[in-house]
């Protein structure tokens, strides 16, 4: 039976009947009833597809303000904070180069693994329902959306049934990578743009083929160069959503394609003139639409010339690929050591789902779309292991692949450990075209075996339940406006202490009050290590790191002249005009003496002592 013939046969009967709906809004509703009657398979996946996710986030529900993400809390805050600076374009003051953190310095969003496009799109709701809201969303709604939008692709592109396409657009969505970035990685959880990238390519390499359409051979130009300027669109927003994923997709496409053409080269070469023609096209017309977001990533102010992290430390372990995600439900804790830390958990597949693969793999080897799956993945998890290859945390001395890139600029910013998020879609792929073969195959054993065989490999990998804990208020100060008395909206205020990368709590005060006020260093990247090159938030002043001291070891320090002198200098620095310390601050007496000892007395407001300069 034909994909279509299936599909139609899937779609089930149309509805009996339109004539008795009635009245002026009759035939508008009986075409959406036709509708959804006729995709009610669809959106039968669709709709268990959202009551994963949300069961999968129930902790931060109903009440995404009092709660947060236990094993990850620092970058909540972080993407919390870009949310509440992205709504800003409601107000009219967004910009690249944000004010509201590293005061007066800034931070390049281009710079950051900022999610520009979702905060524009979730502006409403942030402003509405503040920030947490809208980052509860997300998590929730990267993991369905990617499980929907691959679901799709097998289903329409490559003809599988709807089992097949489920299983294998649940694996895209909720496979161990998918819930371990979770973990607040936003940025590497929005992949629903991936399938419409690749359905778009597919779709130009079919109308660069002239005997695609037997009634009219010859190139279809217009349907390819529709699909070069959606590429460019698709391309383009998917760097305002995550560049990181962006960069994923394309290494493991070219290598799909280039395995691809090897075993079909009658098709490739067939195909090839007006294939490179439209992607010269798509390349010309993104390279248009991002040419100054590009530049102000790389060349603007406050840009970084080189990658934050070094792939010597975000590398696979080799004996991380057949264990058990301790975010699935087979998982255990001890697994955890294998990685560095739980949000990097993208190689831990499970041997039964590997076994899986390579034995369905080896099944349909003769398909070439299975050739180019197998050839993407194994590259790209050779890349996944880093400089250097390890196993069981012991170096092995082994040369990896990835050394080929070290040095290469901009190529070498992405961690090597995340090479390993490919394989969920390559594997799945080949899963869904095994289990939708087994399932038109003429003997009735091996309908049974294959779907079972696939179930019991994906059994273990079902992910748990995100773990969450409750999350500290934000100070009254803060919720109920009192701020708007000690700096003006746009103006600078100065928590103390003041939020660093690894204790960045007060950045919640500025996304509570959606973005409104600015903050001194903070948590970001920027270009402040030796040479301008890229680091974890900027040097501290002395006023700065004499209260971070006394915020952890307590004790008031003897304050002289030059030291008020000093405190009175990195104010103006910053351009601040209210220092604040609150209830819930560490050390709270001392802060307060030593505050008092800098600054004279403070002023008492709600739950905080102020001090306006």
């Amino acid at each position: 039976m034909t994909s279509t013939a299936r599909a139609a046969q899937d779609a089930g009967p149309g509805p009996a009947s339109t004539d008795s709906v009635s009245g002026p809004a009759g035939p508008g509703l009986a075409r959406w009833l036709g509708v959804i009657h006729r995709h009610r398979s669809d959106l039968v996946v669709c709709l268990l597809f959202l009551l994963l996710a949300g069961w999968l986030t129930a902790g931060m529900w109903p009440a995404p303000g009092a709660r947060v993400l236990a094993l990850n809390p620092e970058d909540q805050v972080l993407y919390e904070w870009f949310l509440a600076v992205d709504s800003r374009i409601l107000h009219g003051d967004f910009s690249l180069l944000s004010d509201r953190l590293n005061a007066p310095d800034g931070v390049n969003l281009m710079a950051n693994t900022t999610v520009i496009a979702l905060g524009f799109l979730f502006a409403p709701i942030t402003l509405a329902f503040g920030a947490p809201v809208t980052f509860a969303l997300l998590v929730a709604g990267n993991l369905a959306g990617t499980a929907i939008a691959w679901y799709l692709l097998f289903n329409r592109l490559l003809g599988a049934r709807r089992l097949a396409a489920a299983l294998g657009g649940g694996l895209c969505g909720f496979g161990p990578g998918m819930i371990s970035q979770s973990n607040s990685h936003l940025h590497m959880t929005a992949q629903w743009l991936v399938p419409v990238l690749i359905w778009l390519v597919v779709r130009m390499a079919r109308a660069a083929d002239p005997q695609a359409r037997p009634d009219r051979p010859g190139v279809d130009r217009r349907r390819l160069v529709t699909s070069a300027a959606w590429l460019a669109v698709a391309v383009s927003a998917q760097v305002f959503v995550g560049e990181e994923v962006l960069y994923l997709t394309a290494v493991a496409m070219i290598i799909f394609v280039l395995a691809y053409a090897a075993v079909n080269w009658r098709l490739a070469l067939r195909v090839l003139p007006g294939f490179l023609a439209g992607m010269l096209l798509a390349v010309t017309l993104a390279v248009l639409l991002l040419a100054y977001p590009l530049w102000f990533q790389f060349a603007g102010p406050q840009s970084v010339p080189n990658g934050m992290f070094s792939p010597h430390y975000f590398y696979a372990d080799l004996a991380s690929w057949p264990a058990i995600s301790p975010m699935s439900v087979a998982g255990s804790p001890e697994a955890a050591r294998l990685t560095t830390g739980p949000a990097e958990y993208n190689t831990f597949l499970g041997w039964p789902l590997l076994l899986a693969a390579v034995l369905a793999a080896g099944w349909l080897i003769r398909r070439p779309v299975v050739v180019g799956c197998l050839a993407s993945g194994l590259v790209m998890a050779a890349l996944s292991l880093g400089p250097t290859v390890v196993v069981d945390r012991e170096p092995t001395g082994v040369t990896g692949p990835y050394s080929l890139l070290l040095g290469i600029p901009v190529v070498d910013g992405a961690l090597p450990m995340r090479f390993a998020l490919a394989l969920l879609p390559l594997i799945a792929t080949v899963l869904v075209l095994a289990l939708d073969h087994g399932l038109a195959a003429p003997e009735r054993s091996v309908r049974i075996m294959v779907p079972a065989a696939v179930v019991v490999a994906l059994l273990p990998v079902f992910p748990a339940q995100m773990p969450t804990a409750a999350r500290p208020p934000v100070p009254q100060f803060i919720t109920a406006g009192h701020w708007r008395d000690c700096v003006e909206p746009g103006g600078v205020l100065v928590p103390v202490p003041l939020p660093t990368p690894k204790e960045p709590w007060p950045m919640r005060w500025a996304v509570a009050a959606d973005a409104a006020f600015a903050l001194p260093e903070g948590f970001f990247i920027g270009p402040y290590a030796a040479n301008g090159e890229a680091s974890m938030g900027t040097y501290k002043q002395p006023t700065s790191q004499l209260l971070t001291e006394v915020s952890k070891n307590g004790g008031v320090p003897v304050i002289n002249q030059e030291q008020r002198d000093q405190a009175r200098r990195d104010i103006g620095f910053w351009g601040a005009s209210c220092v604040v310390l609150a209830d819930d601050a560490p050390q709270l007496a001392s802060l307060r003496a030593t505050l008092e000892a800098l600054l004279g007395p403070g002023t008492r407001v709600a739950d905080a002592w102020t001090w306006r300069v």
